[in-house]
This record gives structure tokens, C-alpha cells and sequence, in this order.
């Protein structure tokens, strides 16, 4: 069941590039950064994901990345999930992430599973939310 809400961010893809591409198998990286909020906190951060595409035609993806806020506090996580193409050629994806992080202000983080669901348009452009698994 979801829980609390942790946050929002927006995002834009700043590279992309094929880390196989064998028999069918397509592995994608992609590098993005951004801006959004912890618990009405806010942060920019950037991080990393690869995306592979499955014989279902369904996206499997795993990344990292970190978010620092403007008195330069870190935060850290991780994330997995699934995804799929949508009309127009972007991607939506569901998953879980988890975080760590030193920050007293932040510490919530450390105690929780996010569930994320975001939307990736054609160019690169990201929008996402981000709720505690209760």
C-alpha cells in the first residue's frame, strides 16, 4: 500500500548509449539529472540507469544516482524497476528505490522503501513521484 508522499522530481536525459545490442538483446544507459524534493526538502541531483529491453517488449531497469540539497546534504539511492514504451515513443516505469543518506534532516530515508512511478517523453524530459511503501 502506498504511504506518505516523499517526493516529485523532474528530470531531462543529458546522454544515452548502447551497451549491447547482440541477437535481439538491447542494454541502453542513460545519464539524466535534475530537481525535486524530500519531504518538501528540495535537491538537484543527477544519476545513471540502464534499460534492457526484454522479449516481451517490457523494460527492465536498474540505477543509481545521488541528489544533494543547497546546504550541501547528500542523499543516495538506488532503484529497480519495469517499464514499457509508450505512444510516441517514451517510457513509463514503476519500481522501488532505496536510499541512504547522513543528513539528520533526511534521515527518514534510511527507514523506508519508495515506490516510484515515473513518465519519460520522447526528448528526454522526466517526471516523477515518489511514496513510502507502508
Amino acid at each position: 500500500m502506498l504511504g506518505d508522499l516523499i517526493g516529485e522530481t523532474q528530470g531531462q536525459d543529458t546522454g544515452r548509449r548502447v551497451l549491447d545490442a547482440g541477437d535481439g538483446h538491447v542494454v541502453v544507459e542513460v545519464s539524466f539529472e535534475g530537481s525535486g524534493t524530500y519531504y518538501g526538502t528540495a535537491v538537484t541531483g543527477f544519476g545513471t540507469y540502464e534499460s534492457e529491453l526484454r522479449a516481451d517488449g517490457t523494460l527492465h531497469g536498474e540505477g543509481q544516482g545521488v541528489d544533494m540539497t543547497a546546504d550541501g546534504q547528500s542523499v543516495v539511492w538506488h532503484g529497480i524497476g519495469i517499464g514499457h514504451f509508450t505512444e510516441g515513443g517514451g517510457t513509463s516505469w514503476r519500481g522501488s528505490l532505496f536510499f541512504h543518506t547522513a543528513s539528520p534532516r533526511l534521515d527518514r530515508l534510511n527507514h523506508v522503501v519508495g515506490l516510484f512511478a515515473y513518465e519519460v517523453t520522447p526528448d528526454g524530459k522526466s517526471t516523477g513521484t515518489f511514496h513510502e511503501w507502508k
